[in-house]
């Protein structure tokens, strides 16, 4: 069978071969990035989400130091059972101010996006000083070391300065309160505290591990931990999917 002229130009020359893919796939790649340069961000906004407040950032700091992402995943995948199990499924504008972001592949523990106020703080203080205390079949080592380690706040307005650096829309406010604010938050009789909610709506304030005298890392890695799945209303899209 006789090619056509324009075909056996191709199919008899592998250079010119080639040169032919990698011109098709360079004008797709270009069609599918260019329009991304056009774009603020391509991630839709979510009611209710916020950056994480300076006693949060620092628990997260800590959550990803001691390596829970990999045993813990943070994204909810839209499949019936997951669904069932974990609750609605993950969106992502609740990653948009994750540097980097949680969602973990493996999962030797339960998945955490949906974690926040399911359970107590005293469970919580329970859980990561002995885990096999609260949930007898867990291979979860403890962390009781938590508890009795200060928490190093100092440079927690620097932390607040590189996330805003990137992307996260912490305002020259909430950097130069970090100290105050991440004291606040432990404190509802502080003189912080309205202030403190104004620049964090919705943010939870209390001692979160029962020791009020004292700042710890446990005081921030169950601060990020009750924040976790709270901040978007997910009623009103179980309402909407619905009626559909």
């Amino acid at each position: 069978m006789k090619l056509p002229i324009k075909h056996a130009i191709f199919e008899k020359n592998s250079i010119f071969l080639l040169l032919g893919i990698l011109v098709m796939v360079s004008i797709g790649g270009l069609v599918e990035i260019v329009p991304l340069f056009y774009l603020e961000n391509t991630i839709e906004k979510v009611e209710g989400m916020r950056p994480y407040t300076p006693l949060e950032l620092s628990g997260r700091n800590i959550y990803v130091r001691e390596g829970c992402y990999v045993c813990h995943s943070q994204m909810i995948r839209s499949t019936r059972d997951e669904v069932e199990r974990y609750g609605h499924y993950s969106l992502a504008a609740e990653s948009m101010y994750d540097h980097p972001f949680q969602w973990g592949s493996k999962r030797n523990g339960p998945d955490l996006a949906r974690v926040g106020n399911k359970y107590s703080d005293e469970w919580h203080v329970e859980h990561m000083t002995k885990p096999s205390s609260v949930v007898p079949e867990t291979i979860m080592p403890g962390y009781p070391f938590l508890a009795q380690t200060k928490l190093k706040y100092a440079n927690i307005a620097l932390d607040l300065r590189t996330n805003q650096i990137i992307g996260v829309p912490y305002t020259d406010q909430q950097v130069e309160n970090a100290i105050a604010d991440l004291k606040a938050q432990l404190d509802e009789d502080s003189d912080g505290y309205d202030a403190f909610i104004e620049r964090y709506p919705s943010a939870q304030v209390r001692n979160f591990d029962g020791n009020p005298a004292q700042i710890t890392e446990l005081d921030a890695l169950i601060a990020y931990l009750q924040m976790l799945g709270t901040l978007v209303d997910f009623s009103l899209y179980n309402q909407s999917e619905n009626n559909r």
